[in-house]
């Protein structure tokens, strides 16, 4: 998951971006690399705080964060803070499910979307209930999969990355002839290249990186794997490293290529019939890259448009069941040390006989990703409003993971300023002010957007409540304490 479908990506989410809208209505997609670019920059401190605490606490394994959490209080010599340890733990915990549990059923939308929108270009037709069929069969196979332990090998893995990316690079140098040749001679939404990448609009920019964060997300996921590095610091450099290809190198200049090429000749029929161009075009298209795939093609390659797309949508749909399987292995990891903890359901902390897999938390995941793929799947108010909850669930646990290395380099003599005070403190100011930008169009957002917006916090809300009540209800059940002060237990 560390290295998360770089190239896929914008393929599956340029629709979601291209149809946002602020709250008087207005789009925002003029700002979706300037948003990426801002999204990059809270990863970037992000990612030095899980770098920081994988090197301080290298036996985090499988609980990552939840572990962090616990031992940035319990290991503090002021016993003021050992009090906090359990509360803490639980509480980045039980938010990590909004991510890694959401994130995998976003992952399911999508690869149901594709499908469907691969099906239209041979005059297939899918009712609603075929749509939500596709999505629960492959939310199921690939619990399947992840329930057999078969997990890939890293050379695969590499290989499928090198595949994806090196196609959507490819794409991008066509989408940057296009524009420089200009063939059809057709009127650019970008009036010029640097209008591609300087800012519009300041409060467009925010609620663009509102969805970019999920093109980023993943390389967190690399701590779980400390226990089992040959040196912390290998942890550390596959954290930043993950980030700098996927979104330095990847990302960048592929997003930089669709917003030179997008034009208003591009125009498709919405349901009713209307017809749109431009942004408007993207966004309701089911793959607006698709679209421009195959306008490359035709254009630019001698009429190869359809057996271009259809390549290109082969890599997307194998980057994306990778990362859909990579997302429910670490998602189940996080449940699988509450499990042994008991701070979930005991039986999510057993390991299959055979298979050594969290069986219980792996077929829970897949019943969850079908519902959440097949509400998703429906229409692009449902896809943005998962990838929004989601997203909600990212900033606040890259907030509070923050805030955790924040307090376990609190006054201890290898903590330096800019890395252990400056960086945690403006990466969780940066993740509070994205969850503002989701509450804000959630409560004056404009069209569709607000509707998403709303949907998913509402979904947040109700997380919170069941997570209290369950907490408070374990906690009497079992005669524990809030403010208990145990042993850190390892992943």
């Amino acid at each position: 998951m560390a290295l998360i479908a770089p190239g896929a990506f914008l393929w599956i989410t340029y629709q979601l971006q291209a149809a946002q809208v602020d709250a008087a209505g207005a789009s925002t997609a003029m700002d979706i690399w300037a948003g990426l670019a801002l999204a990059l920059v809270l990863a970037f401190l992000t990612a030095i705080s899980y770098a920081a605490l994988s090197e301080l606490y290298p036996a985090a394994g499988t609980g990552s964060s939840y572990y962090f959490a616990e031992k940035a209080f319990l290991d503090k010599e002021e016993t003021g803070y050992h009090r906090w340890a359990r509360l803490a733990k639980y509480v980045v915990g039980w938010i990590s499910h909004l991510y890694y549990w959401v994130y995998p059923g976003v992952m399911v939308a999508m690869m149901a979307t594709m499908l469907v929108y691969i099906g239209g270009l041979f005059g297939l037709t899918l009712s609603p209930v075929a749509q939500v069929a596709i999505a629960v069969v492959f939310s199921f196979l690939t619990g399947y999969v992840a329930y057999r332990g078969i997990n890939g090998s890293t050379m695969v893995s590499l290989l499928i990355n090198v595949l994806q990316i090196a196609a959507l690079v490819v794409i991008s140098i066509l989408a940057l002839s296009y524009r420089f040749a200009n063939p059809q001679h057709v009127t650019f939404l970008h009036p010029t290249l640097a209008s591609v990448v300087l800012p519009h609009n300041l409060s467009h920019v925010l609620f663009q990186s509102t969805i970019a964060i999920l093109l980023l997300v993943g390389f967190e996921s690399a701590t779980a794997l400390s226990a089992e590095a040959l040196h912390p610091s290998f942890i550390r450099r596959g954290v930043i490293l993950s980030l700098i290809i996927q979104g330095l190198i990847a990302y960048l200049f592929e997003y930089f290529a669709a917003g030179a090429w997008i034009n208003a000749a591009y125009a498709i029929k919405d349901d009713k019939g209307k017809v749109l161009s431009g942004f408007d075009a993207a966004g309701a298209s089911a793959a607006p890259i698709g679209d421009m795939v195959r306008n490359l093609g035709d254009t630019m390659l001698g009429g190869i448009g359809f057996p271009l797309l259809l390549v290109i949508a082969v890599t997307v749909a194998i980057a994306v069941f990778g990362t859909t399987l990579a997302c429910m292995n670490t998602g189940v990891r996080l449940t699988y040390a509450m499990g042994k903890d008991e701070e979930v359901p005991a039986v999510l902390g057993l390991l299959h006989g055979r298979y050594a897999t969290p069986h219980f938390g792996v077929w829970l995941m897949s019943l969850v990703s079908a519902v959440i793929g097949g509400f998703g799947v429906l229409s692009v108010v449902n896809l943005t409003a998962v990838t929004f909850l989601s997203n909600i669930g990212t900033f606040l646990l890259y907030g509070l993971t923050n805030l955790v290395a924040f307090v376990a380099f609190l006054r201890t003599p290898r903590a330096t300023f800019i890395k252990h005070v400056a960086v945690p403190i403006l990466g969780s100011v940066a993740n509070v002010l994205m969850l503002l930008a989701v509450i804000y169009l959630g409560v004056l957002g404009g069209g569709d957007t607000r509707t998403a917006a709303l949907i998913s916090i509402v979904a947040t809300v109700v997380w919170f409540a069941v997570g209290a009540v369950y907490f408070m209800a374990s906690t009497k059940t079992r005669g524990r304490q809030v403010w208990a002060q145990r042993p850190a237990t390892g992943g």
